[in-house]
């Protein structure tokens, strides 16, 4: 019995599940893009992974504020992608595209229930997140003072806090882009990708 209760997910659900995995998935990058030193991340176990979050007091809160809205869309389900950017500080130019394609199965609601296999959903993050850790493998060194900067994308007519600007894609011209593995909830879908500019 005890094996068919964690083998249910709800939107709620799915919902934690998402969220947790871009909580881990952004810190993440950050950590192995080397935009913040080494030694302001932590060491957590998570998935079965050793995974790094960021100890940064304005940097946590920075993530937090953004994270707390997503999952809000998520479990309104109107949320359609997040993006993470990493910029040249001195030309502005945009290096780095880390694109989080969501789809959400709008036939669920808080009170539906869903048979989904756990081990198969933490199998799926645990190859993204892997993913991520072995981007340093293929993606160009960042030599330049970077930043980084958060879009996401919701559907029309979403309202979006006061705190929030609006902002252009960032899109890489001359660009490769190397599709990750996804990782479904049942209820949503996750789709990675990375793309960034070449180099001269």
């Amino acid at each position: 019995m005890a094996s068919k209760t964690q083998n249910v997910i709800t939107l709620k659900g799915s919902t934690e599940i998402v969220s947790e995995f871009f909580h881990y998935g952004l810190n993440s990058i950050l950590y192995q893009r080397g935009l913040y030193h080494a030694d302001t991340f932590t060491q957590v176990q998570k998935w079965g992974l050793t995974m790094l979050v960021t100890a940064d007091k304005k940097l946590q809160d920075f993530l937090s504020q953004i994270l707390s809205q997503v999952k809000n869309w998520l479990n309104d389900m109107t949320v359609e992608k997040l993006v993470l950017v990493i910029k040249d500080v001195g030309s502005g130019d945009v290096l780095e595209r880390w694109q989080f394609d969501i789809q959400c199965d709008k036939t669920m609601n808080n009170d539906t229930k869903r048979e989904a296999d756990m081990k198969e959903i933490k199998d799926g993050i645990r190859s993204v997140i892997r993913q991520i850790t072995a981007s340093v493998t293929f993606l160009p060194f960042l030599d330049t003072e970077c930043c980084f900067n958060i879009l996401v994308y919701t559907d029309k007519g979403c309202e979006v806090p006061d705190t929030w600007g609006e902002t252009g894609p960032h899109l890489i011209y001359n660009s490769e882009e190397v599709r990750l593995k996804s990782f479904s909830t049942t209820v949503h879908k996750v789709n990675a990708s990375v793309a960034y500019k070449k180099c001269d």
